[in-house]
């Protein structure tokens, strides 16, 4: 017979299982895991010793231990709040959790990027390394190259994050994206997405974060006015069960750095 006890945490568990399967939006088997490294920089000397390290060392690196496509992207902001995304996909999490110590280890040892490996610590290569884990949507379950015409220095990769203000409609948002078929939307309109995705560790949770990719940034407005006049996505906006399920929208523009495989 089973201890008092035991019996609780077996129905504490039953109800946290129920409470999750009705989430199939989250629940997406089989997808990549995204991780998504924000390097805040103070100036430009930083930002020279880090494009060095990626462009040289790490992205390199990371061709050799099988990982095809790195994302880089240089923010389009001031001085004052500079950042460098690099984006990563994996198709396991243990591949992500392993990934960061051997490339450190890997470089460190052959030597290249000594700025940045060997900095000291009165001259820091950034300010601050925020990381970002990610696990991608069931209508998207790996990550694109988009298919651009323009050359990288005129491209505008826009990058979104949703936050919603509880967790029940955080996944309504989520749903609305794979049920919903807003992903299907943006590619119907041709928003070229690199990815869309749930985070599952990050400092704005609950929230979902995707990428979309333009010519230029007349491209990238006409898209928007586009997706705005069309009907599906007035009829899909309007619906009672979609409200309300976004709190904050961030929306930050990206410039591909010159070596970035997206």
């Amino acid at each position: 017979m089973l201890s008092v006890k035991t019996t609780i945490r077996l129905a504490g568990l039953l109800v946290l299982l129920a409470a999750l399967l009705p989430v199939k939006s989250v629940a997406a088997g089989g997808g990549y895991y995204y991780q998504l490294k924000v390097y805040h920089l103070k100036d430009k000397a930083q930002e020279q010793v880090l494009n060095d390290y990626l462009r040289t060392a790490y992205v390199p690196q990371m061709h050799k231990f099988g990982v095809k496509n790195v994302g880089v992207f240089t923010s389009l902001e001031t001085d004052t709040a500079r950042r460098i995304y690099v984006f990563v996909p994996f198709k396991s999490l243990k591949d992500l959790s392993e990934i960061d110590h051997k490339v450190f280890a890997a470089v460190s040892q052959n030597g290249t990027a000594k700025d940045y490996i060997d900095a000291n610590y009165r001259t820091p290569p950034y300010i601050r390394l925020e990381t970002i884990i990610l696990s991608a949507f069931r209508q998207m379950l790996a990550p694109a190259v988009p298919n651009l015409a323009t050359p990288k220095t005129d491209r505008i990769y826009e990058l979104r994050s949703y936050e919603g203000p509880t967790e029940k409609y955080y996944y309504n948002k989520v749903k609305m994206f794979n049920d919903g078929d807003e992903v299907g939307l943006f590619k119907r309109l041709g928003f070229n997405a690199v990815f869309y995705a749930n985070v599952i560790a990050g400092s704005r949770m609950p929230n979902l974060m995707y990428m979309t990719t333009f010519n230029n940034k007349a491209d990238r407005d006409k898209h928007w006015e586009t997706f705005s006049a069309d009907a599906y996505w007035k009829d899909l906006s309007s619906r009672a069960e979609y409200q309300n399920n976004v709190s904050k929208a961030d929306i930050i523009f990206l410039h591909p750095a010159a070596y970035s495989d997206f």
